[in-house]
Order: C-alpha cells, then structure tokens, then sequence
C-alpha cells in the first residue's frame, strides 16, 4: 500500500539493503544466522546496481543458470528461517555476486487480513517435529555454519546438486564478512559500511576486483575483513537489564538502533541532499514522459 500506483508503477525512490544479521536459534536447531531489519533509503550510488553481502528472497532477479547452479535444496522440510543465508553462502563458492536495484520494482503484502490457512511451518505438529531439526542441521551443515556438529550426524544425501561450488569458501565470506561461526557472533554496523556510497563503502572497495570477464569478484585479491566501525555504540542487543539500568541512571528511554540510523541520515543528508534533488527532478521528468506516453501497457 503506497508503494505502486493505479497502473502497477512503483512510487518509491528508495531501496533496501541486505545488511544487517543475527544469530538465531538455540541447542535444538542449532544457531544461525538469519536477517534482520534492513535499511531502506535513496541509493547512495546513482546509475548502477549497489554491491551488498546478502541475497533476499523477497525480490531475486538473475540469469536463470543462478538457480540451477544454486538450486534450493529439496531436503529442507520446514525450513523458513535460515533459507536465505544458505542460498547466499552457496552461490557466493559458486561464484555469484548479491547488488541491490538503485530502485525498489517489487513488492508484496505481509498482511493477513482474511485469515489463510497459514504458512507451512504452522502447521509443523501435524507431522514429525524432529523434521525442521534434521533440516537445520543439514543446512548449516553444508555451510559450515555449525563446525561444532560431527557432519556424519546430518544427511549428506544429494550434496553434490545442493552444496557448495569450488569459486569461493564459506570461510572466505565468513572472514570477509566478520563473522564468527565458533563463538557465533558478527561485527556490528555492517549496514553503515555496505550502504554509505563512500570511497571506504563495500561497493567502491570491492568492484574493482571484478573480474575481467565478468564472471564475479577475484576475492582472493581482497584482503579485506569487516570490522565494527562503531564498538562504542550501544546496539538494540542489550538484555532488557541494561535497557533498565539505563533509564533509571539518566531517566531517557533506550538508544537503540533506530535512533541511531536518525542520527546518521542527518549527518549524511546535507551532502547527498543536492544529489538526491537532482535524482528526484529526473525522475520527475521521467514521470512526465511516461503520462505523455500512456499507461505503456503490454
């Protein structure tokens, strides 16, 4: 709602980004790592698609070899949680690189208004409650995402279609990345460095190592490895003791990451207001052609 007009055409100039991460799960079904909230803002990087970490499932455009080399894995019964980070891992050894769109064209409803029969996963008791549990296992398995499971413990059946490519390791994005799958954790503020646009910004430090035939980022020339650029910062992790302990010593609220990202679009806006109002009037004009044209309609 909002998002498109009367005719499907998108009304938003902003996009998401698939940055930000964390850690899921417990014993039972192991922890991963699934996304978080993202970003959503005008493109800091105008005229071609921005480099980010992650592939989302709410919008996945591609050559159709992208799924078959990285098909999704069809013994995954009820998984949910966790699928986009297995497709990520495994299409990053393939060899595949993850941009957003400098324009959101996509979109769906979340809301359940007339009340469906329900996502899948709900209805997860009426079969064996052990099934998301095995998958779990495979998945991170896989990905090696859970180096502390003996592999001989989770199915390893049909993994020459659904594993890995010989491009890239997952450790090679583990490190990249700044993740920790032992300890389990990740470098916070990672959004802050694959969405600012900056000549230090995922896209400008790492698109020159594209490949001359196209075919990816050489990341055995990147030496690079993420690092929280704000330890400092408070993050919206802190256990509610903290969040308590806070409000009774200086009598505000939590300073979570909303106000945070409040704090870094101010910052930010008096240099890419110019460049934003110049996106904007072209867009208008592109507006204008497009109602001179008609609806343009297939």
């Amino acid at each position: 709602r909002g998002s498109i007009d009367e005719h499907g055409k998108s009304l938003r100039h902003t996009r998401p980004v698939m940055c930000n991460t964390i850690w899921q799960g417990g014993k039972k079904n192991g922890k991963h790592l699934e996304h978080d909230e993202q970003p959503e803002s005008k493109p800091k990087i105008k005229g071609t698609p921005q480099l980010e970490p992650w592939w989302g499932a709410g919008f996945s455009f591609s050559r159709g070899h992208f799924v078959v080399n990285v098909p999704y894995d069809a013994w995954l019964p009820m998984i949910f949680q966790g699928e986009e980070m297995s497709i990520t891992i495994r299409g990053f050894s393939v060899g595949y690189d993850f941009y957003t769109p400098e324009r959101s064209v996509c979109f769906h409803h979340y809301e359940r208004k007339h009340e469906p029969a329900g996502y899948f996963y709900e209805n997860k008791k009426r079969y064996d409650e052990d099934l998301s549990v095995v998958a779990m296992k495979r998945l991170l398995g896989i990905v090696r995402m859970n180096p502390e499971v003996d592999p001989s413990i989770w199915s390893h059946r049909d993994e020459n279609i659904y594993g890995l490519g010989g491009v890239r390791t997952p450790e090679t994005f583990y490190d990249t990345m700044g993740i920790d799958v032992v300890n389990k954790t990740v470098e916070k503020h990672m959004c802050h460095w694959v969405d600012n646009g900056k000549e230090n910004g995922m896209h400008r430090v790492f698109t020159p190592y594209l490949r001359d035939n196209g075919m990816g980022i050489d990341y055995d020339k990147i030496s690079y490895k993420f690092k929280d650029p704000k330890p400092e910062e408070n993050d919206d992790e802190e256990t509610e003791e903290d969040d308590d302990e806070k409000s009774n010593d200086d009598g505000e609220g939590e300073a979570d990451d909303d106000s945070y990202e409040e704090e870094e679009e101010e910052e930010e806006e008096e240099q890419q207001q110019q460049q934003d109002d110049n996106y904007d009037e072209e867009e208008e004009r592109q507006d204008d052609n497009y109602d001179e044209d008609g609806d343009q309609d297939d």
